[in-house]
């Protein structure tokens, strides 16, 4: 009986030759889950890597197509002083949105029409059917008046050749939400409320986007500043499109063109501060950090705040 006990009982040094065995030929369930999560950063680490390439290679591209602030004033020059006048003319009724009461340098094109509004203005583009920009001035008294009910009625801007507009049946079933330049959040009277849903004040935007990064992080965080600012914040928004690429995607019987990055400088003047939130129009973006208005003015060619900042 002693004899066949000990045969059918391992030993304890045969137990645990055994137990350590197991443990290498397979292991514990915490090791094979933090396995696949080491697997997973390294997959997101990858992809996100990947993105910041590809987006280098863009703002590169984008840098090259647009031209610098340099050539772009040898633009508007070439145009004649005469038509320098009437453009900026244009904003003669609604200069208050701009520092200093002055728009943005950049070359004049044919289809650009320049719109005034009750607490915003835009230079519009008929080639994209879209804003080029949208200038709004914010402090605390704007920001406190700004509790209009929102109404959700976008409009087609009569003001602007149809062939120059984007209609409401461009975004039907287009994937893209409506996204404001000028948000509605920012509207102080029931009428600049109506207003702000114009198309001429829409880009296409990723859903996602739209409702999650830009809404919390740039355009909420705006408001957030300007209602503590001692003084006014002048806020210029807009699209950037890549010209290769993006003139021959758009949305839409109109094909309005789906821009490739949303940027919103933010200029205090009483601090003489400008930063700019430069987002790709893309459902997968998050956060970021602001760049400075010296990197918008490469990546764009433009000069949003000409002889106004930086300031000595």
């Amino acid at each position: 009986m002693v004899k066949e006990f000990s045969e059918s009982v391992p030993s304890a040094k045969t137990s645990k030759t055994r137990k350590t065995s197991q443990r290498i030929r397979r292991p514990s369930k915490h090791r094979r889950i933090f396995a696949l999560l080491l697997a997973a950063v390294g997959l997101s680490v990858s992809s996100c890597a990947d993105r910041l390439l590809q987006e280098g290679r863009e703002l590169e591209q984008l840098v090259r197509e647009l031209g610098t602030p340099k050539q772009n004033h040898q633009r508007v020059s070439r145009v004649g002083s005469g038509h320098q006048r009437n453009a900026s003319g244009d904003f003669a009724a609604c200069r208050q949105f701009f520092a200093n009461g002055r728009p943005p340098v950049l070359a004049p094109q044919p289809t650009q029409r320049a719109l005034c509004y009750d607490a915003f203005a835009i230079l519009h583009s008929g080639a994209s059917k879209t804003p080029v920009y949208v200038a709004e001035k914010l402090n605390r008294a704007a920001v406190a008046d700004a509790d209009e009910v929102r109404t959700n009625r976008f409009f087609a801007d009569a003001r602007l050749r149809p062939a120059e507009r984007a209609t409401l049946d461009d975004y039907k079933g287009s994937g893209f939400d409506r996204g404001h330049m000028a948000p509605a959040g920012n509207m102080p009277t029931a009428q600049a409320m109506a207003q702000s849903f114009s198309l001429a004040n829409i880009v296409p935007q990723a859903p996602q986007h739209n409702q999650g990064a830009w809404r919390v992080s740039v355009e909420a965080a705006t408001r957030k500043y300007a209602a503590k600012a001692s003084g006014d914040v002048y806020v210029i928004t807009g699209p950037v499109f890549l010209p290769s690429i993006d003139e021959s995607q758009g949305i839409g019987p109109g094909n309005v063109r789906v821009p490739r990055y949303l940027f919103k400088l933010v200029y205090d003047e009483d601090r003489n501060r400008a930063w700019v939130h430069w987002h790709r129009n893309d459902n997968a973006t998050r956060a970021a950090q602001p760049i400075s208005y010296e990197e918008l003015v490469r990546r764009t060619g433009i000069e949003f705040l000409p002889g106004v900042y930086p300031r000595g």
